[in-house]
This record gives structure tokens, sequence and C-alpha cells, in this order.
């Protein structure tokens, strides 16, 4: 479709949900253009890799791959392990019990965004505009937004806007649309690690009392990403000790399932809030997605896959040559989205909450409801679907 006839879309933000959004419109005929404040640029580094990372299941990688956004650093895992600080039950998930040869990727969100932006600045029916959002206007037939570029006030005139410009999302603060909070009292560590044992494409999780403790794997068998979950008072305390102490830390928190922590790369820290818009369709031509929606607890490594969830549905309704605004058009879609974001929500915070009870009766159903759930192939089976993005259980 001749781009001059295509129904504009400006999409706010350009992280991987919204640059995949992006791309798969633009490959639609949709006149897209992209805002951001600058070109992604390179996060904070250890042995060779990016410290950020983001899990994908098989449901997001197929939709990169179809936008030719696949990034050449992505480190398959077959297995998980998921354990507890007070339990004697394990849960060993594997790729064979799904019936494929993975159950997700660790993927450096470097290279990621490095490969997304290579595709948004070859593709003809992509404009690349920088600033901040400073207004959004919206009426039956438009939206216009306003950029500050560096101080110049310009402003874009578009039939769609889509908002993937995450948990601040200055979209959804201009149009006043209300955010429902779940504080966890906790904050997230990061950081990248060197073990004495390979991790054998394995993702190692253990419920810790205070919050959990992820150590997932990278393409060099012996570098894991760290993602810890804990009290604001911890992961304080933890940030002051040296390497080594913090190397010994660690490997009595994961009960050295990788033998002892070798080297660890500088550590950094961030709240951990969750939370959920009150609209994901505010304006008949306005949609939110990603993190602009929602924030969830990365204990279970669903954020942005839940993005890209959201994409892939609205890719079953943004068709060639559809108005986007058109009236209606995205009511179902709404429903369907905070419902599924609400579930997701509640279903982490409760479960943050029952691994961090240090009720001992608690504890001894937990484990019994563990070890009931690890004898139950089927079951496991469903929860792998559900995880991969495979099948929905929860809507």
């Amino acid at each position: 479709m001749d781009s001059a006839q295509a129904h504009s879309v400006v999409i706010a933000g350009g992280g991987p949900v919204g640059a995949a959004t992006a791309l798969s419109l633009a490959g639609r005929g949709y006149a897209v253009t992209l805002v951001d404040r600058a070109h992604p640029r390179p996060g904070p580094s250890a042995f060779g890799m990016d410290i950020r990372n983001v899990a994908l299941s098989p449901r997001s990688a197929t939709l990169l791959r179809q936008i030719d956004s696949w990034p050449e650093q992505a480190a398959a895992y077959t297995k998980m392990c998921v354990w507890e600080e007070r339990g004697t039950s394990r849960l060993a998930f594997d790729a064979a019990g799904a019936q494929r040869s993975e159950l997700g990727w660790l993927v450096e969100v470097a290279p990621l965004l490095a490969k997304l932006w290579q595709r948004l600045e070859e593709h003809s029916n992509i404009t690349l505009a920088f600033g901040s959002v400073t207004d959004v206007v919206t009426t039956d037939q438009s939206v216009v937004l306003r950029l500050d570029q560096g101080g110049e006030m310009t402003t874009l005139d578009t039939d769609f806007l889509i908002a993937s410009d995450g948990a601040k999302s200055a979209v959804r603060n201009a149009l006043n649309v209300s955010v429902r909070q779940w504080p966890t009292g906790q904050m997230a560590m990061t950081t990248v690690v060197r073990t004495e044992r390979p991790h054998d494409a394995t993702a190692w999780q253990r419920f810790l009392l205070d919050g959990p403790l992820a150590l997932l794997p990278s393409m060099e068998p012996h570098l894991c990403s760290i993602v810890w979950s804990q009290s604001e008072q911890q992961a304080t305390q933890r940030l002051t000790l040296s390497d080594s102490e913090f190397c010994s830390v660690l490997t009595r928190a994961s009960e050295a399932c990788l033998g002892n922590i070798q080297e660890a790369a500088p550590r950094q820290a961030f709240p951990l809030n969750q939370q959920l818009a009150a609209a994901a369709n505010p304006h008949r031509r306005v949609l939110l997605l990603g993190d602009a929606l929602r924030v969830v607890h990365p204990l279970a490594g669903l954020g942005v896959n839940l993005g890209f969830e959201d994409l892939h549905e609205l890719l079953t309704i943004a068709k060639p040559n559809v108005d986007l605004g058109r009236l209606g058009l995205w009511d179902k879609f709404a429903r369907q989205r905070l419902l599924r974001s609400e579930i997701m929500l509640r279903s982490l915070d409760g479960l943050k909450r029952l691994y961090g009870n240090p009720d001992p009766w608690v504890g001894w159903l937990r484990n019994a409801g563990v070890g009931w759930f690890g004898r139950r192939q089927w079951l496991q089976r469903k929860a792998i679907e559900e995880a991969t993005g495979l099948r929905y259980l929860s809507g």
C-alpha cells in the first residue's frame, strides 16, 4: 500500500515492544512514526555481555523472527529447576515435556535493541522522531502529540497513537489515565556472575523468604545473569559488600547449585512495583501496550513477553488498510488485556506472599503441594505451555 494513502500511526517508545510494533505495522502498510528520546544506548556490561537481559518465550521468538529481528546473542534454556529455602520438594521442567527443543531464550537487551533499530532505520514506511512527549490532544478524527525536541516544540498529527513508553508512560500521564499499584516492598538486584560449574542450559530459581533468586543461563556455559528480588534493607546492605563477600553470600543463597560463585560484575538494584493502568484503550484512537499498560514482578520472567503478547493480539485486529481509530474496534481487546493483566498481577503477588510466609504449617502445605504437582506430568505440561506462551490458562 502506498504510504501516502496509508493510515498513519505514531508509536511512543522505542524499546523492544514499541520497536517490534512499529516494524509489524509498517510491514502491513501503515505509515509509522516512532517517537523516542534518543537512539538506544549500550547499558552496563561485564564479562563481554549486557547485564540487562530478558527471558523470551517461543511465542515472542516467533514474532521477532517474523519481523527479521531475532538477535544472534540468544541463549536457549531447555530446563528449569525451582525450589525453596525451607522446602524439600523441587520442581523440574524440561522442554521435552512440551515436545519442544527449548523452553525459551535469555536475550541481552543491547543486541536485541540494536537488531530492532537496524530494521527500523532500514524500513521505508517508518520515520524516526526524537523528543519527549509533553502533551497529547485527542479528537474523534485524530491525535496530536506535542514534542520537546531539545527545547524546540513540535507537533505530530496522527490517525492513531500507541503508547509503549514504559512504566512512567508520558502518554498515559498526559491522558490522565489512573494507575493501580501493588507495592512489593522489594528491590531487584541484577548482575552477571561466573560459576564454578556450567549452567547446563538451565534456568535456576530459588524462592527465599526474602524474595526469589534466579540464575539465568547465557551463551557462555559458566556465565549467568542474576535477578535477585529482596527487601530494600537487604539490597542496600548487599550493594555495599565487596565482590568476594557478595560471591560467598550468593553461593549460600543459591545452595551452590552451580558450585561456588567465582566472580561477580558490578551490581545494580531498582525498586519493584506492580501496576496496572485503568484502561488499555483510553480513547478510541489511543492504545497502551507493554509496561505502559502493566508492570509485573520479574519472578516469572513474564514482563516483556506480556508486551509481545499484547502485540500478537493487536495484529489479529490491525489488518492492512484498517482505520485503527474506528469506534468500538478495540473494546474486546482492551477488556481481554486488562483481565489477563489483572490475573497475572494477582497471581504473582499471591505467589510472592505464599513463598514469603514463614509459618511452618504454610511451608508444610506448600511442600506437599509442590510434591503433588511434581508427580503430575500433564499439569507440568500445562504450566510449561502457559509460561512459554503456547497456551493461555488465564485469559
